[in-house]
C-alpha cells in the first residue's frame, strides 16, 4: 500500500464541493470501521482511487462519524457504494463487489477501456 492514499475523506461540509459539484465522476463508499464487509472492501477503494486518480474521484464516508450523509442518501446498510455523475446518484451497490467490476461501471461513465 501507498504511503500516500488517493481517495478523499468526506464530512457533511466537504460533500457538495467534493462530490455535488465535482465536474467529474465520483464513487463515494460509505463504510464504519466495525463493518467487516467494508473492511474487505477497503483495499479496493484503495486501489480503484489509484487507478482512477485524475479521471475520476474516489471518496469515502464514515457513516458513524457522518449520518446525516448516509441518512441523506438513503444508506440502510454498509458497505454502500454510491456513484455520482453531475452530482446525481447514478449507480447504487450495497456489499461487496470485485474491483473489475467496480471499475466497468466507472469507466462507462470515462469512456476509459480496461486494460485488463
Amino acid at each position: 500500500m501507498s504511503d500516500q492514499v488517493k481517495y478523499i475523506t468526506l464530512s457533511t461540509d466537504k460533500f457538495e464541493t467534493e462530490v455535488i459539484k465535482s465536474d467529474i465522476p465520483v464513487v463515494v463508499d460509505f463504510w464504519a470501521a466495525w463493518c467487516g464487509p467494508c473492511r474487505v472492501m477497503n483495499p479496493i477503494i484503495e486501489n480503484l482511487a489509484t487507478e482512477l486518480e485524475g479521471v475520476a474521484k474516489v471518496a469515502k464516508v464514515n457513516i458513524d462519524d457522518h449520518g446525516t450523509l448516509a441518512t441523506n442518501y438513503g444508506i440502510e446498510a454498509i458497505p454502500t457504494i454510491l456513484i455520482f455523475q453531475n452530482g446525481e446518484v447514478i449507480h447504487r451497490i450495497s456489499g461487496i463487489i470485485s474491483q473489475a467490476a467496480l471499475q466497468d461501471k466507472i469507466e462507462v461513465l470515462t469512456n476509459r477501456v480496461s486494460a485488463v
